[in-house]
């Protein structure tokens, strides 16, 4: 199941999603292992950054909700992380994010020097500049930060995108226009909150946290299904995917390669290649490829 993306060959069409796992060469070289076609590191920000107060993340049955805070040691202070990883045999998305274009510009170009195969950023983030209005909600600051990051980086730009989004298609679209080599959606739903009714407060310390897990499979496939009418460049599905069928769903949708987050918490880091397999298992038993599926959903009937 090999296949290119972005001029490079990866061994299958998994990735893990940003922020699940560390920086280190040897987890994400597990993952790897552990069938894993493409990995991301957690997002690197502009300043170091602990992260929101414990409790960050509550399972909820059905999927999760976190307020982790994008901790970050801050993109000047992973030295030995980069030299580790220079010498990795896995192909890797260097995930980074800011409060301002600038930052955002600053930061994947300094990463970008590091020789990741590709940069993701992550469009979620409230842009300090206009008042906390998150980036990935508006075309015009989609595209500001999309064409900056651009100008500085030569590795492919991956854009992650919010559901939040009013209209997620317009905005991938202002990404490609942009410059935007390929598409990942989506991030975490919300926020939500969850309430412990016996104390009367908010069980995260944060109050408030994002959905991710199984709950909002539904949303993600609704949203690479619009992303795949609106763009031409190749969409990495996530959310809530955690069996082959969910994978199948998805690119059903138009995703290209699929992400997997919350998954590895409930089925182990070996979910990569169970996915795979499950995927492999329906299609063999349907004599189908997984080119004659993907966009499947868009036919006329």
């Amino acid at each position: 199941m090999t296949i290119q993306f972005l001029g490079k060959t990866l061994k299958n069409h998994m990735v893990l999603a940003s922020g699940v796992l560390g920086n280190s060469k040897e987890i994400l070289e597990r993952v790897h292992e552990n069938g894993c076609g493409l990995v991301t590191m957690k997002s690197i920000g502009p300043a170091p950054r602990d992260g929101h107060k414990n409790p960050t993340v509550i399972d909820l049955g059905q999927g999760m909700i976190n307020a982790v805070g994008l901790p970050s040691p801050g993109y000047l202070n992973m030295e030995n992380e980069w030299q580790d990883l220079d010498e990795r045999d896995f192909p890797l998305i260097a995930s980074v994010y800011g409060g301002s274009v600038k930052e955002y510009q600053v930061v994947a170009e300094f990463v970008s020097a590091k020789k990741p195969d590709f940069i993701e950023i992550n469009i979620s983030c409230p842009n300090s500049e206009k008042h906390g209005m998150i980036f990935g909600i508006n075309r015009q600051s989609s595209q500001d930060v999309v064409s900056a990051v651009k100008e500085v980086i030569n590795v492919p730009l991956i854009v992650k995108l919010t559901p939040q989004a009013p209209d997620i298609g317009d905005i991938a679209k202002a990404c490609e226009d942009a410059g935007a080599d390929a598409i990942c959606a989506i991030n975490t739903v919300g926020p939500g909150m969850v309430i412990d009714i016996e104390s009367a407060m908010p069980v995260l310390a944060f109050k408030k946290g994002g959905l991710s897990g199984p709950m909002i499979k539904p949303i993600a496939v609704r949203c690479v299904f619009d992303i795949y009418k609106a763009v031409n460049i190749p969409i990495i599905g996530l959310g809530g995917i955690t069996t082959g069928e969910d994978a199948i769903e998805i690119i059903m949708a138009g995703a290209s390669l699929v992400g997997i987050g919350s998954a590895v918490r409930y089925r182990g880091i070996d979910v990569f290649q169970k996915v795979t397999d499950e995927m492999n298992a329906w299609l063999s038993n349907r004599n189908l490829s997984i080119e004659d599926i993907k966009g499947a959903a868009h036919k006329e009937k």
